[in-house]
C-alpha cells in the first residue's frame, strides 16, 4: 500500500490502496478505509507538469469558484487536506501527491454510446463555461505555455521536417503537403484572441468525454475530472476538441483511415448540450467561429502527431511504428470533412442557436 495514503486526513484508517483507473500521466490509486470511505490518491506527474504549485493553485481557485455554483455533493471534485492543513504534499524532487473524495454512483465513457451521452457531455463542459463565466481567467496559471498556440505548433512541425531525426519525412510528403498547405489559416484563432476580437477564458482544454462523470442510473452528468490542464484559453478550443474526438465514427488512432467520418449527428448532439448551457455567455464573434475550433483543434492535433512521427514517437505514447501517422491520419480524414460540410455545420449551428434563443 502506498504509504502516502496515510498522510491525509481520512475518515477512518486506511485498509487498502490499489492502481484504478487508465490515465497514462497522473499515477492514480483508490484508497479505502476502515469506515468505508473511499478516496483517489494520485501522484502528479511534475516531468509533464513542472509548475506543480501553480497547478494546484489552479485547481484549488476554480474548485472554489465552482462550489459556490453548485455546492451538492458529488458536483465538483473535492480535495481531502493533508495532515498538516495543507492541500497537496510536496516531496522532495518536485513530488506532489494530492487526493480527492471519490465521487460515488457516477460512470466514465471512452465513447458515447448514444447521441444523448455525448449531448450530456456537452452540456457538462457547457455548464463549465456558464459557471466560470464570471471568473477572472488571468488569475491562473499557464500550466503548459503555448498549450494551444497553433502557429508555434506549426513551427515545431516545420523543424521536424527539417531536422528528419527519424529519417521518414520521404514517405509521408502527402500527409506534409495536407497539413502545410492549411498553415495559412490554423493561427488565425490565436490572432483574434491576441487582437481582443475573442476573449480569453477558463478552459479545460482535455474536454473527452470520458473526463465527465455521468450518474450510472440517470446518465446526467455529475462532475468534470481532471482539472490539471485548467488555465485561460478560448472556449472555440474545449468545444473544438470535443468534437475532435467525440464526434467521430472511430478511435483517435484508427489505421483504417476509411473508417474515420465526422458524425454530424453527434456532432449537433454535443453543441445543442453545450450551448443549452452556456451559449448566451459566449459573444456573438465566439458563436460565429465554434466551427472553425473543431477545424483548427484537428488540424493542430494532427500536425503534433505528424511533428511527433518525424521526431521518432518521443512525446506520445506509442504501441506500435506508424501510430502516430495513423493519428495524424486520422486527423487529416476529418479535417477533409469539416471543411466538406462548413455549410451544413454553420446552418446546423444557426438552428440551435434559435431553438435556444442565442
Amino acid at each position: 500500500m502506498q504509504e502516502e495514503v496515510f498522510l491525509f486526513r481520512t475518515e477512518g484508517t486506511p485498509v487498502s490502496c490499489v492502481p484504478h483507473g487508465s490515465g497514462h500521466i497522473n499515477s492514480t490509486w483508490l484508497a479505502e478505509t476502515d469506515r468505508g470511505h473511499r478516496y483517489i490518491l494520485q501522484k502528479v506527474n511534475t516531468a509533464a507538469f513542472p509548475d506543480a504549485d501553480g497547478l494546484m493553485r489552479n485547481i484549488i481557485l476554480v474548485t472554489e469558484h465552482l462550489r459556490k455554483k453548485d455546492p451538492a455533493p458529488g458536483h465538483v471534485l473535492t480535495l481531502v487536506a493533508a495532515a498538516n492543513g495543507d492541500r497537496y504534499i510536496k516531496k522532495p524532487g518536485n513530488e506532489l501527491w494530492r487526493m480527492y473524495e471519490f465521487v460515488s454512483g457516477g460512470i466514465c465513457l471512452d465513447r458515447a454510446e448514444t447521441p444523448e451521452d455525448f449531448r450530456l457531455s456537452g452540456l457538462a463542459f457547457g455548464r463549465f463555461q456558464q459557471q466560470m463565466a464570471d471568473f477572472p481567467a488571468r488569475r491562473l496559471a499557464e500550466v503548459i505555455p503555448g498549450f494551444h498556440d497553433t502557429p508555434a505548433r506549426y513551427r515545431a512541425l516545420h523543424r521536424a521536417v527539417r531536422e528528419d531525426r527519424a529519417g521518414r519525412a520521404s514517405g509521408v510528403r502527402e500527409e506534409i503537403r495536407f497539413y502545410l498547405e492549411r498553415e495559412g489559416t490554423a493561427g488565425r484563432m490565436v490572432e483574434m484572441q491576441r487582437e481582443g476580437k475573442l476573449p480569453t477564458r477558463v478552459t479545460h482544454n482535455d474536454t473527452k468525454l470520458n473526463n465527465v462523470m455521468l450518474d450510472a442510473k440517470t446518465r446526467q452528468p455529475l462532475c468534470i475530472l481532471d482539472l490539471d490542464t485548467v488555465m485561460p484559453g478560448l472556449a472555440g478550443n474545449d468545444f473544438g476538441d470535443a468534437i475532435r474526438f467525440g464526434a467521430t465514427t472511430a478511435a483517435e488512432d484508427e489505421p483504417d483511415t476509411s473508417r474515420m467520418h465526422l458524425d454530424l449527428k453527434l456532432y449537433a448532439a454535443f453543441t445543442e448540450g453545450f450551448l443549452s448551457a452556456c451559449g448566451k455567455d459566449l459573444t456573438e464573434t465566439e458563436l460565429e467561429t465554434l466551427h472553425e475550433g473543431a477545424r483548427l483543434m484537428t488540424l493542430e492535433c494532427g500536425t503534433r502527431f505528424l511533428a511527433d512521427y518525424l521526431e521518432g514517437d518521443i512525446y506520445y505514447h506509442t504501441e506500435r511504428p506508424d501510430h502516430n501517422l495513423d493519428r495524424a491520419r486520422t486527423q487529416i480524414a476529418l479535417v477533409r470533412e469539416m471543411e466538406e460540410n462548413e455549410g451544413r455545420i454553420r446552418e446546423m449551428i444557426r438552428r440551435i442557436r434559435t431553438e435556444e434563443g442565442i
